[in-house]
């Protein structure tokens, strides 16, 4: 379905046919709820998130910066694209959650602040001329 089938309305997640729904499997509830048009809203949002922070990393003009930059956009990437392919069945079940998203403390936190380190990077890169 284009446009799923309604916020809490998926049969897969309330029928219990996901093992960890809102963990590890939590872009295959989006999907079922949301339908395609949520799916690629979700994608877009994430390759945005990417974009910009591989854009930080490139107009660093400290190496340090651009180094820690780039480890930071290849964490949240590298998460995303085994998380959606995971769910897709085009890797194998590795238990990877999916940023922002997912249920999970320690992966919350650690996102956000990797974002919050992304965001100094970003503030000092005018810093000294």
């Amino acid at each position: 379905m284009i446009f799923g089938k309604g916020f809490l309305k998926g049969t897969q997640n309330a029928l219990s046919f996901l093992p960890e729904q809102h963990t590890d499997f939590i872009f295959s509830v989006l999907a079922e709820e949301w339908g395609f048009v949520g799916s690629v809203i979700i994608f877009l949002v994430f390759l945005m998130l990417i974009a910009c922070s591989l854009n930080v990393a490139y107009g660093c003009r400290d190496p340090f910066g651009t180094m820690i930059s780039v480890g930071i956009t290849i964490m949240i990437s590298w998460q995303v694209f085994i998380n959606i392919g995971m769910v897709m069945g085009l890797m194998p079940i590795v238990g990877v959650t999916l940023p922002f998203i997912s249920y999970g403390g320690s992966s919350i936190i650690t996102m956000m602040a990797s974002i919050g380190i992304l965001m100094n990077i970003a503030m000092r890169r005018f810093m000294f001329e």
